[in-house]
């Protein structure tokens, strides 16, 4: 084993991955920004209703792109060329099928639904324009996630990385063009917001013009039993991300009844803060992603638990020192968020940028035990870690702690469930693992 090399990939893939998945993030926190500074805490309101349709968006976007980025890993040294682009064609005719719900839903229900997602008299304008806008884009969403992930394991991390970072910056040049120059409101931000994936996909189709790619789009008939292989070893992905969704939604519901308007601009402030940090972990998880399952393709089990080893490491380090930032620094973050100077509004963000990030810790064992089980094809201990942390645990505590200890307890909901999780987390890795021994010593007994 040259484990020099091995941690050059390792680094090389997470830092990258960070890059990209906090890159892919930053387009909602940059229209948290100008929309609090152009439109004040209704607009900071109208935004938090909206978040989670992109959780459902991304959540079938990563369903694919690392379900069928973890088998075109798996099978990218040991099959031809025809397999790959078998996979992804599949993944992305799955893909176009979705994309055509969500642009129904945009065309002709895209009222009802921002009813449905809380948005009363006095922000459902606002938070109509921005809904309609990104439903209306949302297949050039779900192709970029898709591409982005599978490019990753096509060796590309890089020009996917400069994909996301530059397609996101010129985001954040169109927000402020659309928002104060042009008065475009709610519309402007999503519309900045909406572009960034079509500059994306034009960057990365420079991996095709120049013949890097092995994957790409054939003209063959959909085979079920690919898409099946695809959603089962992606579905941890998509559950993550739509019970942030569910979640999101579940508290927008829970704090409106409790303090109203502001509450929910409040906690957008916070979500939003949250996304990044979810996405940073996702970028560690995605970045060693491709390393497991080649090491698994392998069978080399000893890089994977060093890997794994080295992964959780990483991910506690930035998890503690990422809560001491937010917990010496969160007034000066509400502030750039709060630019009404609302009292209320900053006194509630930043009580709950204290509670809410106490789940750092927690949150990046089960993020990377997570995508460990899923590299190992183990996609049923991924989907039950998935599960616990997103909703199983939540939404039970959500209404429990709230009625209890009121927004002290609703803060203390994330935390609570991934501590949870982690615990159970550990006893099916510890359960795993005394079971693989077993395994391995009854197949050395047969021998001998």
């Amino acid at each position: 084993m040259d484990k020099n090399k091995l941690r050059r990939d390792f680094f090389k893939y997470t830092l990258l991955n960070i890059l990209s998945s906090v890159g892919m993030s930053v387009y909602i926190l940059a229209d948290t920004f100008f929309i609090a500074k152009g439109m004040g805490a209704d607009g900071l309101a109208a935004l938090n209703l909206c978040l989670p349709v992109f959780n459902f968006i991304n959540g079938f976007g990563l369903m694919f792109g690392m379900g069928g980025g973890s088998l075109f890993s798996m099978v990218y040294n040991s099959t031809d060329r025809k397999e790959t682009y078998k996979i992804y064609t599949n993944a992305f005719f799955a893909l176009a099928v979705i994309a055509v719900v969500f642009e129904i839903i945009g065309i002709f229900f895209s009222e009802r639904f921002t009813m449905l997602l809380g948005a009363d008299e006095k922000i459902f304008d606002m938070a109509h324009k921005y809904l309609k806008t990104v439903l209306l884009f949302s297949s050039a969403f779900l192709i970029n996630n898709l591409t982005v992930c599978f490019m990753r394991n096509d060796s590309a991390p890089r020009l996917a990385t400069f994909a996301m970072l530059f397609s996101n910056f010129y985001n954040l040049v169109l927000d402020y063009e659309f928002i104060f120059n042009r008065n475009m409101g709610m519309f402007g931000a999503a519309l900045a917001t909406c572009t960034s994936p079509l500059i994306s996909l034009g960057i990365m189709s420079f991996h095709f013009i120049f013949k890097w790619n092995a994957f790409g789009l054939k003209k063959m008939s959909p085979s079920w039993r690919t898409i099946k292989e695809i959603i089962s070893l992606g579905f941890h992905s998509f559950v993550t991300e739509v019970s942030g969704g569910i979640v999101i939604a579940v508290f927008n519901y829970v704090i409106y009844k409790l303090t109203g308007n502001t509450g929910i601009a409040a906690y957008g402030v916070v979500a939003n803060i949250a996304i990044v940090v979810v996405a940073v972990f996702s970028g560690i998880g995605t970045g060693v992603q491709p390393l497991m399952c080649k090491l698994h393709g392998l069978d080399k089990e000893r890089e994977m638990r060093l890997i794994l080893r080295w992964s959780v490491m990483l991910s506690l380090f930035i998890a503690v020192s990422g809560y001491f930032m937010m917990y010496e620094c969160g007034n000066l973050i509400v502030r750039l968020f709060n630019w009404d100077n609302n009292r209320e509004l900053r006194e509630i963000a930043e009580n709950g940028m204290k509670l809410y990030f106490l789940c750092m810790p927690f949150m990046a064992v089960n993020s990377i035990l997570s995508v460990y089980f899923n590299s190992r094809e183990l996609s049923s201990h991924a989907q039950t870690i998935s599960l616990l942390r997103g909703t199983i645990f939540v939404v039970p505590l959500i209404f429990t702690l709230s009625s209890s200890k009121g927004m002290n307890g609703l803060w203390l909901t994330i935390p609570s469930a991934e501590v949870l999780t982690m615990f159970i987390s550990m006893i099916i890795y510890i359960y795993y693992m005394i079971q693989r021994r077993k395994t391995m010593i009854r197949y050395f007994s047969g021998r001998w």
